[in-house]
């Protein structure tokens, strides 16, 4: 059986409350990346994003989800057990070219595949579970990373859930 995980910014200490991340008007930036290991493929099941904009007629930040073979340079996190409280740690390992948030340098992407993609509103958010047959796989050593490009400044709160193994 799979386990369950999720990357979610936040704080590390009590309140334990959302980090967001601040997007910076016309540039695409990495809001979260997963490293999948190298001894392991991981199962995507799901993704969201959440923004903070003020402006009721504010152009769509366009977000997507993909999966690449280079990493950004991010704010190294820690993955966290999302399923059954007792099962192992993740494999997806925390570290700055690794599993994070915040992207300060997005790397040279030379190949991707993008698994979703839309626009949404600055005052809104998206989410969704994926479930058969949109469930999407990844091979071991890629990044998967939701990436968002605000027309304006705007802030975000950027999740992700995975299994591993994909079985």
């Amino acid at each position: 059986m799979a386990n369950e995980y999720a990357l979610i910014p936040r704080a590390t200490t009590a309140p334990f409350e959302p980090v967001v991340v601040a997007l910076v008007g016309g540039t695409t930036k990495t809001v979260l990346q997963l490293a999948v290991p190298s001894t392991t493929d991981v199962l995507l099941l799901g993704w969201s994003v959440s923004f903070d904009g003020a402006s009721g007629t504010a152009v769509p930040v366009i977000c997507h989800l993909m999966d690449g073979d280079v990493a950004a340079t991010v704010t190294a996190m820690t993955p966290e057990v999302w399923g059954h409280s007792s099962q192992p740690a993740s494999l997806c390992v925390s570290g700055t070219a690794a599993s994070g948030y915040n992207a300060s340098a997005e790397g040279t992407l030379t190949t991707i595949r993008m698994i979703d993609a839309g626009h949404v509103h600055p005052q809104a958010g998206y989410g969704i579970m994926l479930t058969p047959p949109l469930v999407s796989r990844v091979a071991p050593s890629r990044f998967v990373r939701i990436r968002c490009k605000a027309p304006a400044a705007v802030n975000v709160i950027p999740e992700l859930f995975w299994a591993e193994p994909a079985i």
